[in-house]
């Protein structure tokens, strides 16, 4: 069951197309949004090295990125009103400052989606995004998280990425019981050069599919799915990826897996991610 959605409000595009997925599924699961705006003035105030000289340009540089920042969350937060009122689904408001991150993990806690932009999660377009921000969030313990594209789309085709690890299962459960899009045709892939264990791991997920109403198909694809999953997602004409964890190694890599990380930073398309 979910009743409560958080949707983060980045820039404006992302915000707007955050926005509308929220308004679709809290309409369909009849749920209320919380819309955020997260502040971090430290980045903001951020200018890098500085030449001599040039202090009184730089104090301007700084107090033009806030005021930016604060009249683009303004516009924000009255078009995410407007559409929820109009939609006729009830919403909160709610404004951050600080680190965005730590907000956003306290937030989450009593929240069971949050929908945010593939892109541009915090920065509301004033200043480039850090590297790997969305992959951070998972990393941080906020999920499940749908992460959606610079321009709102229908869901009606969901490719499952499914490795056979742990962490993958989990988060194919975590999209099957939240019931996002029942009626959108599934289909299941996984990657391993051995058709039979590929068959074995497809035969296994599909049956949990099958027993929550969905009725996937499957296919097992002979390449490393770092290189060949987007490309499949684009030719099968996808509009969602469910991504789980697939690898462990260093870092990032050792909480998210090469191929989640790989997709995080290059997909076009919405991903629904609970590693």
């Amino acid at each position: 069951m979910m009743k409560r959605i958080l949707v983060g409000l980045g820039n404006l595009e992302y915000a707007r197309s955050a926005t509308a997925k929220a308004i679709e599924l809290a309409k369909a699961h009849d749920a209320e949004l919380t819309g955020v705006t997260l502040l971090d003035i430290a980045r903001l105030d951020d200018l890098g090295p500085i030449p001599i000289g040039a202090g009184e340009a730089a104090r301007e540089l700084r107090e033009s990125r806030l005021e930016t920042a604060k009249e683009i969350i303004q516009t924000e937060q009255k078009e995410f009103a407007a559409a929820c009122e109009q939609a006729g689904v009830s919403y909160r408001l709610q404004s951050e400052s600080g680190d965005p991150l730590t907000a956003l993990v306290s937030l989450t806690r009593y929240h069971d989606l949050v929908i945010c932009g593939l892109q541009s999660l915090f920065e509301h377009g004033v200043v480039d995004e850090p590297v790997d921000e969305l992959a951070k969030l998972v990393q941080e313990g906020i999920r499940p998280l749908l992460a959606v594209a610079e321009k709102d789309r229908p869901i009606q085709k969901v490719l499952v990425s499914y490795s056979g690890s742990m962490e993958s299962a989990k988060t194919i459960k975590q999209f099957v019981h939240l019931q996002l899009w029942p009626k959108a045709k599934m289909k299941i892939v996984t990657f391993h050069d051995d058709r039979e264990i590929g068959a074995e791991r497809l035969s296994e997920v599909a049956q949990y599919c099958r027993a929550h109403s969905y009725q996937p198909e499957t296919e097992c694809v002979a390449k490393p799915p770092i290189e060949a999953l987007l490309p499949y997602a684009n030719d099968w004409g996808a509009d969602l990826i469910v991504l789980g964890n697939s690898s462990k190694s260093l870092l990032l890599r050792r909480i998210l897996g090469e191929t989640a990380l790989h997709v995080m930073r290059n997909s076009a398309l919405p991903l629904f991610l609970a590693q």
